[in-house]
């Protein structure tokens, strides 16, 4: 793992860790967009290991599907959450009533354990 892969996963702990104190604190939209930038930073420490950099968030999503998904270096699963969890962030940072539950951010943010737990315990093999 590179320092540049440990930084990554380092912010994706600490996303995690404030989407749970703001989904505890009532604030779902705010939680589920720190969710999503944490799937979005394990993304891109993958893709850090290819030596792949993106400026767009669409273009990380993209290629986290084509070179880890579709290859089976990682589940499909977890590419189908960062994309859910994408939709979601949208309508949390610019609807102004994003219609989203404590249910919807308990999930997203046990998809973010669940992805955050095989990252770290697979970067050096994938």
């Amino acid at each position: 793992m590179t320092p540049s892969q440990q930084g990554l996963l380092n912010k994706a702990q600490r996303s995690l860790d404030a989407a749970k104190t703001l989904k505890v604190e009532g604030f779902t939209e705010f939680a589920v967009s720190r969710a999503y930038y944490a799937m979005f930073y394990l993304a891109e420490a993958l893709l850090e290991g290819e030596g792949l950099s993106f400026s767009k968030h669409s273009a990380v999503i993209s290629a986290l599907g084509e070179r880890f998904a579709r290859t089976n270096r990682i589940p499909q699963n977890y590419h189908r959450y960062l994309i859910d969890a994408q939709a979601q962030r949208n309508r949390g940072d610019y609807n102004i009533d994003p219609n989203l539950s404590e249910a919807d951010a308990e999930l997203l943010i046990f998809r973010v354990e669940t992805f955050l737990d095989f990252v770290i315990n697979n970067i050096d093999s994938i």
